[in-house]
């Protein structure tokens, strides 16, 4: 299928002239191999040198994913990274035995537009090999603008192309090695159709008049900073709300930091080191000696009772602590109050959310954009509670809102901060 083909396919396939949804059910064919065939794994530098050199020569856009071994690994490193080019094919490259070797690669990749699905979540772990686009297509957050109703690659690609990708693997531990071969067929089939899915978007979002949205939207990825670190992550631990006193609460964060020095030593993902649960019943139960905590669920299995003595220090960390080096139940917040607090602290600002969230709605249906994507709620939010002493647009933009965002929300900003109870 053709780009414009698919473009006015799908255009087809959901509406009919008055705007109602139809069911044209296509059974969609089975992408089982690269079309190339599966390419050797990178992992030498003269390999890498010779990758560089076809991607260098190749033409338009360069697609691009990374495996990472989320949930295996305390790291978030690429363990595989998969490019494919028109004129060059398709490239699987081993990143852990060339880590040095990515430099005639970054010059090769530095001006070509990448194409990923979600980016955000693949750029830090590519820019960590010394690897930074220049210009950007992200197709997850192109579906989004676009309407489509399930933004996964493998949903797109079956609703846009009419290709079925075989998943099953995304989830795995890429840190293995050697890597099996039928993991390898799905990394490369990833990037196998994300050229031609970037160009049928590209049309469909033209066609909405939505493509400079996109380009904004692709840039404010590109260019995000590193997110800072998170306050007291320790507080996101999983049952945390059983924890009720000060005392309990230092034992999670003495249990959480003892943990993540551990798994950052070893390069294990938390989690497998010691259970969320396992922290907060040690919390609770505050057992008192190595002999008792041992007695806890998860505390009985052989590893764990090889480290008692190492989780033991940490809980009597906590329970030596001074009062006033507990840790508060919650922490201070530079933001609104919950919602549903509004109407009684301020029914004003509970006026002016209800009128702007209404129109953000309406402007939602009639572009066929998810809210999210119109403005960050966390945004509209801080300016309906604390009006602004500048314009709504002016507000937006410091709150990093793109320019086709401000251009649309900013006129019913206006009049819903004018709104009372």
């Amino acid at each position: 299928m053709q780009s414009g083909d698919a473009a006015a396919g799908i255009l087809d396939a959901t509406t009919n002239g008055s705007g109602a949804e139809e069911n044209h059910t296509v059974e969609p064919e089975p992408l089982l191999a690269p079309a190339d065939g599966l390419p050797e794994v990178t992992e030498t530098p003269a390999a890498m040198r010779a990758v560089a050199d076809a991607l260098a020569a190749g033409e338009g856009p360069v697609a691009i994913d990374a495996e990472r071994a989320s949930g295996f690994r305390y790291s978030a490193r690429a363990y595989l990274v998969q490019l494919r080019r028109t004129g060059a094919g398709s490239a699987l490259i081993d990143p852990i035995p060339v880590r040095a070797e990515f430099g005639p690669l970054a010059t090769a990749l530095d001006g070509p537009e990448w194409v990923l699905h979600a980016a955000s979540q693949d750029l830090p772990c590519l820019a960590e090999l010394g690897l930074r686009p220049a210009k950007l297509f992200d197709t997850e957050l192109a579906g989004r603008l676009a309407g489509l109703p399930r933004v996964g690659l493998g949903p797109m690609v079956e609703q846009l192309l009419g290709l079925r990708l075989e998943k099953g693997h995304g989830a795995a531990d890429w840190s293995t090695r050697p890597l099996p071969e039928d993991w390898l067929v799905y990394a490369a089939l990833d990037v196998e159709v994300l050229i031609e899915l970037r160009d049928v978007l590209d049309q469909l979002l033209t066609e909405q008049g939505k493509r400079e949205w996109a380009a904004q939207e692709f840039e404010a990825v590109r260019t995000a900073p590193p997110p800072p670190p998170r306050t007291d992550p320790w507080r996101r631990t999983s049952g945390i709300h059983r924890v009720r006193r000060p005392r309990q609460l230092a034992a999670v964060r003495e249990l959480w930091q003892a943990r993540d020095e551990l798994a950052a030593q070893r390069d294990i993902a938390p989690g497998r080191v010691l259970p969320d649960a396992a922290i907060v019943e040690a919390a609770v139960a505050a057992p008192d000696s190595p002999a008792e905590l041992v007695k806890l669920p998860i505390y009985r299995g052989r590893a764990q009772r090889r480290l008692a003595d190492y989780w033991w220090s940490a809980l009597r960390r906590a329970g030596k602590l001074p009062a006033d080096q507990l840790p508060p139940g919650t922490l201070p917040s530079d933001g609104p109050p919950p919602v549903n607090r509004w109407a009684d602290r301020d029914p004003d600002a509970a006026a002016r959310l209800a009128a702007a969230r209404t129109g953000v709605a309406e402007l939602s249906e009639t572009h066929n954009v998810p809210v999210e994507n119109l403005l960050q709620p966390d945004l509209l939010r801080r300016i309906c509670w604390q009006p602004p002493d500048s314009s709504a647009a002016e507000a937006l933009r410091a709150g990093g809102a793109r320019e086709w965002q401000v251009d649309l929300i900013a006129p019913l900003l206006e009049h819903a901060l004018l709104s009372r109870a």
